[in-house]
């Protein structure tokens, strides 16, 4: 089954984060679980001010700038893992770089 492992961080402290070892440590996490053969994709994403939003209402489209509601946390991310389980996907969240500086979310994918 597939799950998604969605990254969220709070922006706000973007300046108090160690990029360089942030990255090393994002690199080792995706060598592991390409290794593992889990691994089905992902994507960073840019900063939620580059957001662009869609409603429709009575038939009006309404687009507004910037992310749809403030939030604490804002996605930053998204590995899909294909696990046997969501114990399996729980342990690769815990393990995945963003549980120790955000909270991480998983979801198993709807099967098509």
């Amino acid at each position: 089954m597939d799950y998604v492992v969605l990254i969220y961080r709070d922006e706000s402290k973007d300046g108090e984060v160690d990029w360089g070892q942030l990255g090393r440590d994002y690199d080792a996490y995706y060598a592991a679980v390409v290794q593992a053969g889990v691994m089905r994709g992902g994507q960073k994403l840019q900063p939620s001010a580059t957001a662009t939003t869609v409603a429709v209402h009575e038939g009006e489209r309404l687009v507004t700038d910037g992310p749809f509601a403030e939030a604490r946390e804002q996605l930053g991310g998204f590995f899909v893992l294909e696990c046997a389980d969501l114990d399996e996907a729980l342990e690769w969240a815990a393990r995945c770089p963003g549980a120790s500086h955000g909270t991480v979310e998983v979801r198993p994918v709807m099967p098509t």
